[in-house]
């Protein structure tokens, strides 16, 4: 992961929308604060980031480190054989969730635009196949759960998903390979009632991980 403390660029900024001007023209007359998680270029010019205001003007690796201590034992993996577009979506969805690390199997080169900056506060890992990440996973005492609608998988809806888990997604289209779903603990499926015969893999992440959320997340603990 990428710590480095230089200033915003024009991708982390977005004015009008998110963030704070410089703490002099936000607290005039009140002091600096003394605090080492402040990053004082962003105390100069302002933070515009995409981060939450309790995040307002901390070095990055500073709101990594605070994430780190609530990050969820959940982990996410998704393949990557066509270079999918989806796994920005599913990394930016990740950081909202504190997902511990996000897993990507396959190519090492995504598109991260979908990501929106998120990569830069959460952990990835990169697999070369489907076997690595099993084995890396069977280390870590984690259930590998494939989520992919397929004959004789469990509705994600009543589906028990373990607190250790990882969550496993395949291509857009033709989905979870045929390899990783023979290695993984379960399949879940999640409910459609409309005309198509999936729906998109970003989403789908995004569902499977409340899931995950309501299960066993600390609400209080939540933004």
């Amino acid at each position: 992961m990428d710590s480095s403390n230089r200033a915003p660029g024009p991708t982390e900024w977005n004015e009008g929308r998110h963030g704070v001007g410089p703490w002099a023209e936000e607290h005039p007359g009140e002091p600096v604060p003394d605090d080492a998680r402040l990053d004082p270029e962003l105390l100069a010019v302002g933070d515009r980031r995409n981060v939450v205001d309790a995040y307002r003007y901390w070095r990055r690796e500073a709101i990594v480190a605070d994430i780190d201590r609530r990050r969820h034992p959940l982990h996410v993996a998704i393949e990557n054989f066509e270079n999918d577009a989806n796994i920005g979506t599913v990394v930016r969805t990740a950081n909202a969730f504190a997902v511990d690390t996000v897993h990507i199997v396959g190519r090492r080169r995504w598109n991260r635009r979908g990501a929106m900056v998120t990569d830069r506060y959460q952990h990835l890992m990169h697999h070369d196949t489907v076997a690595d990440l099993m084995d890396w996973a069977a280390g870590e005492d984690l259930t590998v759960v494939a989520v992919d609608n397929t004959p004789g998988s469990v509705p994600l809806e009543t589906a028990e998903l373990p607190r250790r888990c990882l969550l496993l997604f395949g291509q857009e289209g033709p989905g979870v390979t045929e390899s990783a779903q023979k290695a993984a603990q379960m399949t879940c499926s999640i409910a459609q009632f409309g005309s198509t015969r999936s729906i998109n893999v970003g989403v789908a992440a995004g569902i499977a991980m409340h899931a995950w959320v309501r299960r066993h997340a600390d609400l209080s603990a939540a933004w």
